[in-house]
């Protein structure tokens, strides 16, 4: 029975659309109301979304909390992790930096006055959502899930019982009237059902005025402590300035300059050594580069038939030849006039 009325319906609707056959025409006032429902079923649905959106903007954020609250709720925990508010992740970049520049610098010490109250900004933000999903977001979304969800359903039986109205009526003559009688009843029945849902939809819509309100009130409550939070932050950053005007400015004293030896080019990294090297008499070092006498002694002294060595008995006896006796008494004559 359920397979052939679906055939029916579907011949029918076939006749109607491309066939260009007339079904059943409901009353204007019926048309109307059903416009309304859908422009308010769109409504709902647009305004939850961009809702969502003014208060979690980050789409990838989003996305993340939404599996991890999924994973909460199959885990069984209770606790939910938070959106991460923007204002809470600049308050704790400015905390992190303005510890680092420590209490000596004026714009840690404001980075940290600043970065505590953003963190309570975040607080008030999750305040904010918290009351907009429970006073505005959940009253709509259940709207969604079950007002606007069984009027449609009331539609679609109707849509139905008249396809297979319209089709018992063509067949008048054909089929028994109790079966012509019985399609027309269900008809009847479905569209005072779906009137009556949708009337009440439209009628009740002071519940959507009262959660609208709910949202307004939420975010005048968010603005009123963000704007006091922000005052007080303002007053604490013109008091610091006003401090650190009154103090007297350090007057910058630059180090006194390092000499350098230019002398020294045995540095192992090329560079000139820092420490002062000892000055040498004019006198001392002029003696230091004459030969001594004793030296001129030993040179005379030096055996001219000593024998070579066993590792330089293969070179050259020019080679290893003593030095000339004019090439002596040359250096021994210099040494002794100067």
């Amino acid at each position: 029975m359920p397979d052939s009325s679906c055939c029916v319906l579907f011949l029918q609707l076939v006749s109607e659309k491309v066939g260009g056959a007339e079904g059943t025409k409901l009353d204007d006032d019926f048309k109307e109301m059903e416009k309304k429902v859908d422009l308010t079923s769109k409504a709902v649905t647009e305004v939850l979304t961009r809702t969502i959106e003014y208060l979690q903007p980050n789409p990838a954020s989003r996305a993340k909390l939404t599996m991890l609250n999924t994973m909460s709720k199959i885990r069984g925990q209770v606790k939910n992790p938070g959106y991460p508010q923007s204002e809470g992740l600049l308050g704790e970049s400015m905390i992190r930096y303005g510890k680092e520049l420590g209490e000596d610098s004026n714009f840690g010490d404001a980075l940290l006055d600043a970065g505590e109250s953003m963190k309570r900004l975040a607080e008030v933000k999750d305040s904010l959502d918290i009351e907009v999903k429970q006073n505005f977001i959940d009253p709509l979304q259940n709207l969604c899930d079950k007002d606007l969800k069984e009027i449609q359903h009331h539609l679609k039986k109707l849509e139905g019982r008249r396809l297979d109205f319209d089709y018992k009526k063509k067949r008048q003559g054909k089929i028994p009237d109790e079966e012509l009688r019985q399609a027309m009843e269900k008809f009847e029945e479905s569209k005072e059902v779906a009137e009556t849902s949708m009337h009440n939809l439209l009628e009740t819509d002071i519940e959507q005025v009262s959660q609208l309100s709910a949202l307004v009130d939420a975010q005048l409550d968010y603005h009123r402590q963000a704007v006091q939070i922000l005052d007080e932050l303002a007053e604490k950053l013109k008091r610091r300035m006003r401090e650190a005007s009154s103090r007297p400015r350090r007057e910058y004293k630059p180090k006194p300059r390092e000499t350098y030896d230019f002398g020294e080019t045995d540095q192992s990294n090329g560079g000139f050594s820092c420490n002062p090297t000892p000055k040498v008499s004019a006198s001392s070092s002029f003696r230091s580069d004459k030969p001594s006498r004793a030296s001129v002694r030993s040179i005379r002294e030096f055996p001219p038939s000593a024998p070579p060595c066993m590792m330089c008995a293969h070179l050259s006896p020019s080679l290893l030849a003593p030095p000339s006796l004019a090439l002596l008494l040359g250096v021994a004559h210099t040494s002794v006039l100067s």
